[in-house]
């Protein structure tokens, strides 16, 4: 295979650490969001029921645990940019995949609420970290009529990892809630080996070019951007955090069910981002978005009213879809708005990824707050969720209705 270095091709065909196999960086970036994400954050959906059962913590407690990694994911995306602007940035990735495995084999042992919130917490600021970095670096290295391709698997490796903690867990539980996380801990540090060498050597070359300030118009839209992505973050938590204990303890299923119910949720977060990427290709990314909004917030909202099992495959599948699927659509929404503006792209994803880990981490914990204090009403969560993602299609809407009026009156 044509190996890459920084973007330009290498015609000498000796091996150098500066070579890139496109293939390679991808797998590593597959296998980053795959621990980063995947495991770290949603392995412990499937486990929250087994952790009040076995009473390791409250039910109150146990919300809080998870709501810890979103907190940790929003200071990960903070420090990332400094981090692999002093370090390379195949540095930060490789001890951020190490540091999101030693958090998970670390939860195996419950010392008290404290240590278990600072892993939780870790491991989100390690999900972030490679959440921000992984990709851009990856794809940097990636032959343009390829990067599509090439995100696609990336992104995939977040569903594949649903799909297996929610395939993995309940088997594992069979040998108890400690060897759950330290085999979930194995799993990702086998996957941080098999990274280890697929990350890009150095950072491409970064030149400004058209760095310019952009249009008033496309700022405005930005900042409506902003805030529909940070929208539609919260609305995603009742499923991410909540989904498993809703059906077992809420609805008395059984963690078997709680398990299968988040496999459909995994299946749906391997094909979403392929799926996203396709429609925007033929519809446009800003259309699409608003086709998401939609779609997202049906699914979001049928939990509260309708639990039937066919009902709740197709809640799981859809908001499973758009928990990754919704990134390539804002990425390509804030390519369209600054197009010839390389510079201010990275910038606008960096607020805009910003954003979205903020008002989640937010989110995690007024829903689980709500939640110990309406004595475990999970409808309340699920119809707030689906609104905060209506109002991302609100502001949507009044934007593109903004710029309407900006252009008749010029």
């Amino acid at each position: 295979m044509t190996k890459y270095r920084a973007g330009s091709l290498d015609h000498r065909g000796s091996a150098s650490p500066d070579l890139v196999l496109p293939w390679r960086a991808t797998l590593a970036g597959f296998c980053a969001s795959l621990v980063g994400l995947g495991l770290a954050r949603f392995a412990y959906t499937p486990l929250l029921p087994a952790i009040v059962g076995a009473r390791w913590f409250s039910a109150g407690d146990a919300a809080y645990l998870g709501a810890a990694n979103l907190a940790g994911y929003l200071l990960g995306a903070v420090i990332a940019s400094p981090l692999a602007s002093h370090l390379r940035p195949r540095t930060v990735l490789r001890c951020a995949m190490l540091l999101a495995s030693l958090a998970i084999l670390a939860c195996a042992w419950p010392v008290s609420f404290s240590w278990f919130f600072a892993w939780r917490l870790l491991s989100g600021a390690a999900g972030g970290t490679l959440m921000v970095l992984a990709a851009p670096t990856v794809l940097a290295h990636i032959p343009a009529n390829r990067r599509g391709l090439a995100s696609g698997v990336i992104f995939t490796g977040i569903g594949l990892g649903i799909a297996a903690s929610g395939t993995l867990v309940p088997l594992l539980l069979h040998q108890g809630l400690r060897e759950t996380w330290l085999g979930l801990g194995v799993l990702a540090l086998s996957l941080t080996a098999l990274a280890w060498m697929g990350w890009p050597a150095q950072a491409p070359n970064t030149a400004k070019v058209n760095d310019v300030v952009p249009r008033l118009a496309a700022t405005h839209r930005l900042k409506g951007l902003y805030a529909q992505y940070a929208l539609n973050a919260a609305g995603l938590v009742p499923h991410m955090i909540f989904l498993v204990d809703f059906v077992v303890r809420g609805l008395d299923r059984g963690l078997a069910a709680g398990a299968q119910y988040w496999v459909v949720f995994g299946l749906g977060a391997m094909v979403g981002p392929i799926l996203s990427g396709h429609l925007a290709d033929r519809i446009g990314f800003g259309t699409a978005l608003r086709v998401a909004y939609v779609m997202q917030a049906a699914a979001v909202v049928i939990p509260a009213f309708a639990t039937d099992a066919v009902w709740l495959i197709v809640s799981s599948f859809v908001v499973g879809a758009f928990t990754p699927g919704i990134v390539p659509l804002v990425l390509g929404r804030v390519a369209e708005l600054l197009q010839h503006h390389a510079v201010a792209q990275r910038a606008a994803w960096g607020s805009a990824t910003t954003g979205f880990a903020t008002l989640q981490a937010i989110a995690a914990y007024a829903l689980a707050f709500l939640l110990d204090r309406s004595g475990g009403d999970y409808a309340l969560l699920f119809y707030l969720g689906a609104a905060a993602i209506a109002l991302a299609l609100v502001i949507d809407l009044a934007s593109d209705a903004w710029r309407t009026q900006q252009d008749a009156q010029k």
